[in-house]
């Protein structure tokens, strides 16, 4: 595997590396409406369910207008990577493959979004979807996962010079969930499969599933053997869990989709212990047993 990659930030490691809120979750289905922005369709859903916000698995989800940015790297030198200018496709897109953190920013409704999809040059093309730029084409029921007691909350975050997506308590909105679930956030150059299995154990859980998943990584390496190289990632989790192998270890298994800084698309699992976080990983960690 080598030397573990890291990136220096632009400000000092907080000790805590990974942020948790405890909270109660259940899946939910969600239905979009057309011609309504997407965020506010959203937060209207999982409202009408009782909870402030969750993960959506944003597959087969049709958008125009869109809006999106890939990664690239930072001009300025104020954060180790940043944004590309916004592309807006003139074209409606169906999303392949994508999930969203729903939570709020500066106390409105507001989500964290990665996806990849084709257009009508058609090739797979990627990125981080703008809030209040992308709408619902079509409508559609979504798979979604609500989490009361926690809610995703973008504050500023001085170790990457960002305002990012991170997990607060929010009083009980009458959900009447029950699975118990952990809102997560990940930080800079923590190994991704590591940081779950740690976290499990330490926390008394035997087999988890992960909800969501939206971040960054350091390069990517998969299980056969592909890798990007391209340090700068948007990534987002397809399927992921944790679950004990033939000895009684825990083993996280990750399936993601991600574009690069360069245009890049890739899909698979990752290979556990040599994916550590560029900027941020939040999820949702539902404990299965």
């Amino acid at each position: 595997m080598g030397q573990p990659r890291r990136i220096q930030q632009p400000g000092p490691a907080l000790p805590e590396r990974i942020v948790a809120v405890e909270g109660r979750g259940r899946a939910i289905t969600l239905t979009l409406e057309a011609g309504r922005l997407l965020v506010e369709t959203l937060a209207e859903g999982f409202l009408a369910q009782g909870f402030a916000g969750g993960t959506v698995d944003m597959a087969g989800v049709v958008l125009s207008p869109f809006a999106y940015v890939m990664p690239a790297l930072s001009k300025t030198g104020d954060n180790a990577a940043f944004y590309s200018d916004i592309f807006r496709p003139a074209h409606t897109v169906t999303i392949d493959q994508g999930q969203m953190s729903l939570g709020r920013r500066d106390g409105k409704p507001f989500f964290h979004c990665h996806a990849l999809w084709r257009e009508e040059d058609d090739l797979t093309h990627g990125g981080h979807l703008m809030p209040d730029e992308t709408r619902v084409a079509h409508s559609i029921t979504v798979q979604a996962y609500g989490v009361d007691g926690a809610v995703f909350e973008a504050n500023p975050d001085p170790e990457t010079n960002f305002k990012l997506f991170g997990p607060v308590s929010e009083p009980d909105h009458g959900s009447g969930a029950s699975q118990r679930c952990f809102a997560l956030r990940l930080r800079p150059n923590e190994d991704f499969h590591a940081a779950l299995e740690d976290f499990c154990r330490h926390h008394g859980i035997t087999e988890a599933k992960v909800y969501g998943g939206v971040g960054s990584t350091i390069e990517a390496r998969f299980a056969d053997g592909r890798a990007t190289r391209n340090f700068a990632t948007e990534v987002f989790i397809n399927h992921g869990e944790i679950v004990p192998d033939a000895t009684g270890n825990l083993v996280a298994h990750l399936d993601v989709g991600l574009v690069d800084y360069q245009g890049e698309t890739a899909s698979g699992v990752l290979l556990r212990g040599d994916n550590p976080v560029l900027m941020t990983f939040e999820l949702v960690l539902a404990q299965t047993a």
